[in-house]
């Protein structure tokens, strides 16, 4: 039987000992692999391992920030590139209605996290039943603008609609899917900082 590398890879890092720490914030819900007996005694959590195993297989995980779509759709413009100015357009609109807990249903809430170079905030929006059949809206329902910066009070809310398809769209390609949050149920269906 011929061996894989990638199996050989995998076999080693599951053989390393890795540091017994405390399981803290989310890691209490997540499942905790344990490897007993011997020297290589360890407890890891289900991301640590799958992290350890893909820097082994295939280096670092990119954890590099990525633009917004309608920022990529910008940078493209700005090279007059427009096959790439519609293609970030097309590939954000894609991974927002590829994703598995699509469409946004009454009841889900949004938050949007700004790091902006004057202030860092976030907002919450719920998504509510809309008044035409079918369409949906999204109220703000709290922010943590600071008071000391009112000249970006106009900005607060601007992602709040009223009757819309897809009330996700534009806050998706705007801010882009690396700053959201989304609960539904009370559980998190899309964590878009989550490493």
């Amino acid at each position: 039987m011929r061996r894989d590398p990638r199996l050989e890879t995998i076999t080693q890092v599951l053989r390393l000992p890795r540091v017994r720490r405390p399981f803290v914030g989310r890691e209490l819900r997540e499942p905790v692999l344990r490897l007993e007996g011997g020297r290589n005694e360890w407890s890891a959590s289900v991301p640590q391992v799958a992290e350890a195993i893909y820097t082994a297989l295939y280096g670092r995980p990119d954890t590099t920030p990525q633009p917004s779509p309608v920022q990529q759709a910008d940078d493209a413009k700005r090279r007059r590139d427009i096959a790439g100015e519609i293609g970030a357009l097309m590939s954000g609109h894609a991974a927002l209605t590829s994703a598995p807990w699509y469409p946004a249903r009454p009841g889900d809430l949004v938050h949007v996290h700004y790091e902006a170079a004057v202030a860092v905030f976030g907002e919450t929006y719920l998504v509510a039943p809309g008044f035409a059949d079918g369409f949906l809206s999204m109220q703000l329902l709290c922010h943590t603008l600071p008071a000391d910066t009112e000249f970006l009070a106009g900005m607060v809310g601007c992602f709040a609609v009223d009757d819309d398809p897809d009330p996700l769209a534009g806050l998706w390609t705007e801010a882009g899917p690396q700053r959201l949050t989304i609960v539904r149920d009370g559980r998190p269906v899309h964590i878009g900082g989550a490493r």
